[in-house]
Order: structure tokens, then C-alpha cells, then sequence
């Protein structure tokens, strides 16, 4: 039995099929995917799909994009009972107005406006694949119950696997976040700096390694740092597979914990 982590898929599900597939993925083993199932990429109805009925042994982790996309099922429910539209949840053509309202709504609201649907993929789950309100709230609910990280043991390690960083305590990232939640799900070189777990691991996702100049940056390869003072091995495993197209180093990594051995999809 082996416990495998994965990140960051954004909606690359042939490259994640193929992953299992690399890895020979069985009923037998763990598969812990940190966040950032969906958005960005061109595949996100499969993803969320295929999470919806993945099996238990299976956990999907909360990553920023699976959060931003329910706030942004939130804001069209809000905007429905707001101006009492009544919109039929079961109806794809009444889903499609109710898009249409609130991109109008939020048309003339500065910023605020821009970052509802950023990446497009309601839009493109509503009108290309027919999705109804209905199903959005089911999405919703789902990431809702979705955990911000996974504890467990491996070998004599203690790991944590989360989508961008993990501190046991809001007092350890109080002076740089407003919510612990927010650690989770957004801290970038803060993650080792302020968090981590102490004689443990920890595994993340959600600043590309192809991205230069940040502290990840390893041409598309995982990037491991150990923090000495905490005995705490960090790994980034976003290896930025969505931007395959503009970048030849970007790809899909996974990480097995028991002998920390990296696979890669290219």
C-alpha cells in the first residue's frame, strides 16, 4: 500500500489520468490531491465530476480556487433571493440568465466585480456543459466539507499535506494573515517561514515551480527545502501542469510519502 499526494490539477484531467495510470493507482493505496482541483484549465466539469464519485480512498484537499469558485455560487444564490428572481435551480436556461444578471450586476462594481468567475469556469460549466444551479450548490456543498489539510504518519514522520501552508497555531502567522484559513489556503515562502511541522513534513501545492523569481522556482521540478530549526521537510509539488502549452518545464508531479519518490506527466 502507498500514500500518494498530488496538486494543483486545475482542470488537466487527461494529465491526471494519465498520472494514475503512471502510478498504478489500486484500491490498495491513498491518494490525497491539496487543492486546486479545478479553474484555469479546460477541464473542470470532469474534475469536479470525478470528484463528486471518487472513492474512499480518496481525500481531496481545499485549495484557493476550489474556495473562490463556491464564494462565487454564494454571490449568484445571494443575488437570486436578493432580487427575488426565483431563478428554477433545475434549469439550465434559468442558470444561464441568472450568470447573465450577475455579471451585469457586478459589471459597474470596480474591482470587486473582476474577480467574480475570474477564470471563466462557470460560465464555461453553464453554458458548454449545460450545468444548472442545482449542481453548482451540490459542488458547493461538497467543497464546504472539504478539509483545509491532512494529518497522518509515515514511517517516523509526522506529515501534513495542505494546499499552500500549515501552522498548528493562528498566533504563528497573525502578524502576516487574518484568518488561519487563509495560511492554508494562499501563504507562498511563508509556508516554511512561519509554519511548518515540527520533526515532520509537510506537502503543498500552489506556487508553480516554473514561476521565476519566487521561492519555489526549480524549472518545473518539485522543490524540497528542510528547515533545520523546526527538523520539518517542505515540498512544493505544483509544477505548474496548466501552463504546459507556454512552458516546456511545466507538468503534473506526484509525490509518494513512504520513500518520497516524484513521478512527473510532461
Amino acid at each position: 500500500m502507498s500514500t500518494y499526494v498530488i496538486s494543483d490539477i486545475h482542470g488537466c484531467y487527461e494529465e491526471f489520468l494519465r498520472m494514475l495510470k503512471k502510478i498504478n493507482f489500486s484500491d490498495a493505496d491513498s491518494l490525497i490531491v491539496a487543492g486546486d482541483s479545478i479553474e484555469r484549465g479546460g477541464h473542470s466539469f470532469e474534475m469536479l465530476k470525478w470528484i463528486e464519485s471518487c472513492p474512499a480512498n480518496v481525500q481531496i484537499i481545499r485549495g484557493n480556487h476550489e474556495e473562490e469558485f463556491a464564494a462565487c455560487i454564494d454571490l449568484m444564490v445571494w443575488l437570486d433571493e436578493k432580487e427575488g428572481l426565483e431563478t428554477d435551480y433545475c434549469s439550465n436556461k434559468e442558470t444561464e440568465a441568472l450568470y447573465s444578471s450577475v455579471k451585469y450586476f457586478f459589471k459597474n462594481q470596480g474591482e470587486a466585480g473582476l474577480y467574480f468567475d475570474l477564470y471563466g469556469t462557470i460560465n464555461t460549466l453553464v453554458n458548454h456543459s449545460g450545468v444548472t444551479l442545482e449542481e453548482l450548490c451540490r459542488w458547493r456543498k461538497m467543497i464546504r466539507n472539504m478539509p483545509y489539510y491532512k494529518e497522518l504518519t509515515v514511517g517516523d514522520r509526522d506529515c501534513v499535506v495542505v494546499h499552500a501552508g500549515y501552522a498548528p497555531k493562528f498566533e504563528d502567522v497573525a502578524a502576516l494573515f487574518s484568518r488561519l484559513e487563509d495560511f492554508y489556503l494562499y501563504a507562498r515562502e511563508e509556508s516554511f517561514q512561519l509554519g511548518g511541522k515540527r520533526h515532520g513534513m509537510v506537502i503543498a501545492g500552489h506556487t508553480p515551480t516554473i514561476s521565476k523569481g519566487t521561492f519555489a522556482y526549480n524549472q518545473g521540478k518539485v522543490f524540497r527545502h528542510y528547515e533545520k530549526e523546526k527538523d520539518c521537510v517542505f515540498y512544493d509539488i505544483d509544477c505548474g501542469c496548466v501552463f504546459r502549452n507556454k512552458n516546456p518545464d511545466a507538468g503534473l508531479a506526484c509525490i509518494r510519502l513512504e520513500d518520497e519518490t516524484i513521478f512527473y506527466i510532461k
